[in-house]
């Protein structure tokens, strides 16, 4: 973002998005589930729904309304 000099607030919280959900599934174990990967669940939960308002957001300003 700064070599495009590019600062959007939207933009960075979506690469964070993916950058936590990629990390996530690179570190939970198979077999057992402890207890932090319970709740980082509604951490990643919470993001998706704040990414899904995001998408809505940008769809009603390109419609118009």
């Amino acid at each position: 973002m700064s070599l495009t000099r590019s600062y959007d607030i939207t933009l960075f919280f979506i690469l964070m998005l993916i950058g936590l959900l990629v990390l996530v599934e690179l570190t939970s174990p198979y077999h057992i589930s402890p207890k932090w990967i319970r709740r980082l669940s509604w951490v990643v939960a919470a993001g998706v729904v704040v990414f899904m308002a995001i998408v809505v957001k940008k769809a009603m300003d390109i419609l118009g309304t």
